[in-house]
């Protein structure tokens, strides 16, 4: 036994150590950390400012460099072999030569006749060029000059894409983090349900108590009793169904949180007697809080992404202009009459592209894309008339949440007097059980209404500053 005592008591630090607790913008942090759509929103708004450099660089000259090498099996003729003639034939039956070999020595005439082979050699070579081995490289350089604006706006096209990106990663972080706010509100309103039933229980069963002494002693009846318990049964089925609703109301936290469902978590604010109270929300102009809110930015910048496709579909029915200038290494050497050896030669040049008909392609895409940009206007329109709708909405609910919570407060106050009054009423046998248990009812009703209307205030301020366009948290963008 006393083992098993020693045992127990070592086990409870770790089960404490175990325990954790968290406020309310740790598990806002928690949340965006683990979140995988937030991560995904992350990729994309890295993904829209790598396309606005792929943009900028079309500012940016083009050049590339290519070499090939080519083996060929063929003979290459600049001219017709039958269109050249044969020196050494000609020299060898002319009548010059049969003079020379009767006038003078025979080496005089076989000296002749070798120059003329070597000049039927040399002729051979220059007419039939060795192009076996081919070896070219080039250097080029393309930069544009004017391609209908098509560049321009491309660059701003990427850059408001870059921006929506941003816009859309911080409405997905408004989601989430109101997400959460709502769900640890919800543990914080179960928990303190939880603490109001086991009073009310603990209650019920000290006058349970009290009316079987007053039974035994003949001044109550069994039906009061009877009653008493009832009620008990009642706390306690209530109690019951607290501690299961706050088991799974801190599941659905730990699962909004990215924690494992079974984690042993307390709040900061749970178990206390009054709910900490958001500050008062600052007036803002409702031009302004069209002009913050992210759904409207998002609408405004996919209408100007339009209105550039509009620019670059026009473009393509505009001429277009580059510079270019190429660098060319071969061999073999064009320059010297194909000398198996390396030469080099450069070239630039202006390029003009005009289109002339493609079917009215071009045309009908610049018409798309105006239809396009019409209907985000009109949404855009639309944005900002439900914002107003939302806001003046939401502006009166918090003030109502705000008076509901004031006299729910009175109420409390009123409650616990009352309760009070009944309790001493009860003990001195002025007040009968029914009274009694009609003061403990009232109470409980009263302190569940007020933990009811703190965390609507929360909530509806929540939503409230996200609706003005306000960032319930702040996290930079990397």
């Amino acid at each position: 036994m006393r083992k098993t005592v020693l045992i127990l008591l070592a086990l409870i630090p770790m089960s404490l150590s175990a325990q954790r607790t968290l406020s309310l913008e740790e598990c806002r942090k928690l949340a965006l950390e683990g979140n995988k759509t937030l991560s995904e929103q992350r990729a994309k708004v890295e993904m829209a400012r790598y396309d606005t450099y792929i943009a900028a660089a079309n500012y940016f000259p083009k050049v590339s460099a290519t070499g090939t090498y080519q083996h060929t099996g063929g003979g290459f003729s600049l001219i017709d072999d039958t269109s050249i003639p044969q020196f050494a034939s000609l020299i060898a039956n002319s009548r010059a030569m049969e003079v020379i070999s009767g006038m003078a020595d025979k080496n005089i005439g076989e000296a002749i006749m070798g120059i003329g082979r070597e000049v039927d050699e040399v002729i051979d070579d220059a007419i039939h060029p060795d192009i076996s081995n081919i070896c070219l490289g080039v250097l080029s350089v393309q930069q544009p000059v004017f391609v209908g604006g098509k560049i321009i706006a491309s660059n701003k096209m990427a850059g408001y894409a870059s921006e929506l990106a941003e816009y859309e990663y911080e409405g997905s972080l408004n989601d989430v983090v109101s997400d959460v706010d709502a769900a640890y509100w919800q543990v914080v309103s179960v928990a303190g349900k939880k603490q109001l039933a086991q009073s009310y229980s603990q209650l019920l069963h000290k006058m349970k108590g009290n009316v079987e002494a007053a039974v035994r002693e003949g001044v109550a009846t069994e039906a009061d009793l009877l009653s008493v318990s009832v009620k008990c049964n009642e706390a306690d089925m209530a109690l019951t169904k607290a501690t299961n609703g706050l088991v799974l109301a801190k599941m659905l936290l730990c699962k909004r949180t990215g924690l494992p469902l079974d984690s042993d978590i307390v709040l900061a604010d749970e178990g206390t007697d009054d709910i900490s109270q958001p500050l008062a929300v600052p007036e803002k102009d409702i031009e302004d809080v069209i002009s913050d809110r992210s759904e409207t930015k998002r609408l405004d910048l996919a209408r100007k992404i339009y209105v550039e496709k509009v620019n670059i579909a026009r473009a393509d029915m505009m001429p277009a202009v580059a510079l270019t200038a190429n660098y060319a290494v071969m061999n073999p050497n064009m320059n010297h009459g194909f000398r198996n050896s390396f030469g080099s030669n450069w070239a630039v040049g202006l390029v003009v592209k005009v289109p002339i008909f493609h079917g009215t392609e071009a045309l009908q895409k610049t018409r798309k894309a105006k239809a396009e940009a019409t209907i985000y206007e009109s949404k855009y329109d639309d944005a900002c008339e439900l914002i107003r709708l939302q806001v003046t909405q939401l502006r009166q609910q918090r003030k109502e949440a705000a008076e509901r919570l004031g006299m729910s407060r009175t109420n409390l106050e009123s409650a616990d007097e009352n309760l009070r009054m009944a309790n001493l009423g009860y003990e001195a046998g002025v007040v009968d059980v029914n009274t009694a248990m009609g003061a403990h009812t009232a109470w409980l009703k009263a302190h569940s209404e007020y933990i009811d209307a703190g965390v609507d205030l929360r909530l509806k301020d929540s939503a409230l500053r996200a609706a003005l366009g306000d960032r319930l948290y702040s996290e930079p963008i990397e």
